[in-house]
């Protein structure tokens, strides 16, 4: 996949010469643009409605953790306390229920982690998809021969439509009702 992408995008600049030597043959002007994809990740008012959805989700599951680790921490201290007065028995039985305490805390901690990356992962996965096809109309209805986007070094400013895109994003999503 990695050495797909650098040749793709050789591939893209070679295609995007040859068709701009074409064009100004040809007196036409090639319009071109630039998206920051990272960018529009990032700040796109869909993106932070998906996180706050995602929060609100898991809110629960982080608050039951956290009650867990308090009951880890207060037996804890409890047994250190209360160690020297302990007989055998006594103290291998809070022992016990210590290490089975964290096993739980750990195991809660781990498939908390698992579920939420994979749910971030289908959300980015559905906003990429969304955000490409916004790209795609922006491109087409601004009249742009080729847009670009991830594998870009340089770009100047006047061919970057990032804010354009990210606008006309916050305007359908405020028109969809979001």
């Amino acid at each position: 996949m990695n050495v797909v992408k650098p040749n793709l995008v050789k591939a893209v600049a070679g295609l995007v010469f040859i068709f701009s030597l074409s064009m100004s043959a040809q007196a036409q002007e090639v319009k071109i643009g630039v998206v920051n994809i990272p960018a529009l990740m990032e700040q796109a008012p869909q993106a932070r409605v998906a996180m706050a959805a995602l929060d609100e989700e898991f809110k629960p599951r982080q608050r039951e953790i956290v009650a867990k680790q308090t009951e880890l921490q207060d037996l804890n201290e409890k047994v250190q306390r209360d160690l020297a007065v302990m007989g055998e028995t006594e103290r291998r039985n809070a022992e016990k229920d210590l290490r089975d305490l964290q096993r739980e805390v750990t195991r809660l901690q781990t498939e908390f982690r698992e579920d939420l990356n994979l749910r971030r992962n289908e959300e980015l996965g559905n906003l990429q998809r969304s955000l490409l096809k916004e790209v795609q109309d922006y491109a087409q209805g601004s009249g742009y021969d080729l847009v670009v986007g991830d594998g870009v070094l340089f770009a100047s400013s006047a061919v970057n439509i990032t804010e354009n895109v990210l606008r006309a994003m916050e305007a359908n999503f405020q028109a969809a009702g979001n």
